[in-house]
């Protein structure tokens, strides 16, 4: 039995020693802002996606930011986003100057679906932020056939796959976080790809706001070599972080299953790589929270607070997104974590949550 001195955080960051070299030549270079160093990040990053090519950002935010303005949409127009998902979604849309039109969650997989979609279709929805959730893809190609221009928000699933493609090669652009405790990191960062020219063009020419022939309203949103070397150096392992992640979460839903707990479902033709490990319990989350933080382990519920309840929306529109906020808990799953740590989380979720 592992003797916990110091808590399990929910989340790390895995970081070696090529990370730490890839930098460290960045920092010797004297060359620390955006520079040569993103370009070839860029390139490398749509080659593993297989699509024609990728933009680099600051964040997430920045890079779904870039992607709305892309598409050029007009005030009044709507974007569906799901209820149950990170607050920057909404802030990038409504930095956009569209209105948000929230959308309630498939109860299993907390990702949108067609059923849930088409009860927002409306004129002005113009168009769909699609996030595939806890790193499972969503319905993508139902979805698609709706007609609706469709974002893929990767931030949680880059290396994931859809019947054997990847997510993030369905819509019409997709954007990805590299923030720290993502499947891969640049510390913050993001990236837009498309398989569009045009859409890729227009996110590069609004990425940069210095030294421009003419005027319109563009954003410093650039990367800074620092940033893409480290991108680099971990998107040579994300391969092999995945492998860890669902090797993890094997051993969990075996384990989780024969004490009788609510482990994720994985849909068909998904390949879940267990970005977030979320477990759906029915008592008190808080009381669960702090038994567990006694015990060393971080948990984190609420995973997200619903979008509809900062807008002061009413709960009832959105059963799924309340049971998914109310009765979910996220245990510890990434690869920094020894034998010896799995198996006590194990231990403990068993004995906290067991069913009786």
């Amino acid at each position: 039995m592992l003797q916990v001195c110091v808590v399990i955080g929910h989340s790390k960051p895995a970081i070696d020693r090529n990370d730490i070299l890839a930098v460290e030549s960045v920092l010797k270079s004297g060359y620390l802002a955006q520079g040569p160093k993103v370009g070839e990040f860029e390139s490398k990053f749509s080659a593993f996606l297989g699509l024609k090519g990728s933009v680099a950002t600051n964040s997430g935010t920045s890079a779904l930011h870039l992607a709305i303005l892309a598409l050029r949409l007009k005030k009044g127009d709507e974007v569906i986003v799901p209820s149950y998902v990170c607050p920057a979604v909404l802030n990038a849309v409504q930095s956009a100057g569209l209105n948000v039109r929230m959308a309630d969650i498939d109860k299993r997989d907390f990702n949108l679906n067609v059923e849930t979609i088409k009860k927002n279709l409306k004129p002005r929805v113009k168009a769909i932020i699609l996030p595939h959730l806890f790193g499972q893809a969503a319905d993508i190609e139902d979805i698609l056939k709706l007609g609706i221009p469709v974002i893929e928000d990767c931030a949680q699933s880059l290396g994931s796959r859809y019947k054997g493609r990847r997510t993030g090669t369905f819509g019409i652009i997709s954007i990805f976080s590299f923030y720290a405790t993502k499947m891969m990191t640049t510390g913050h960062g993001g990236m837009v790809a498309s398989s569009s020219r045009t859409l890729l063009d227009r996110v590069r020419d609004l990425r940069e706001f210095d030294e421009r022939k003419d005027y319109i309203h563009r954003y410093n949103y650039k990367m800074m070599d620092l940033e893409a070397a480290l991108g680099m150096s971990q998107l040579a392992r994300l391969e092999s972080f995945i492998k860890i992640r669902k090797r993890i979460a094997e051993t969990y839903t075996k384990r989780f299953l024969q004490c009788g707990i609510d482990v994720p479902e994985v849909k068909p033709g998904r390949d879940h790589i267990f970005y977030r490990y979320v477990i759906k319990v029915k008592r008190d989350i808080n009381r669960i929270k702090k038994v567990f933080l006694s015990k060393g382990i971080e948990v984190k519920s609420p995973v997200f607070m619903p979008l509809h309840r900062y807008s002061g929306m009413a709960k009832n529109r959105f059963p799924n997104t309340e049971m998914a906020f109310r009765q979910s808990i996220s245990i510890p799953i990434y690869p920094g974590l020894n034998e010896d740590e799995i198996q006590y989380i194990q231990d403990t979720v068993c004995e906290v949550l067991k069913v009786q």
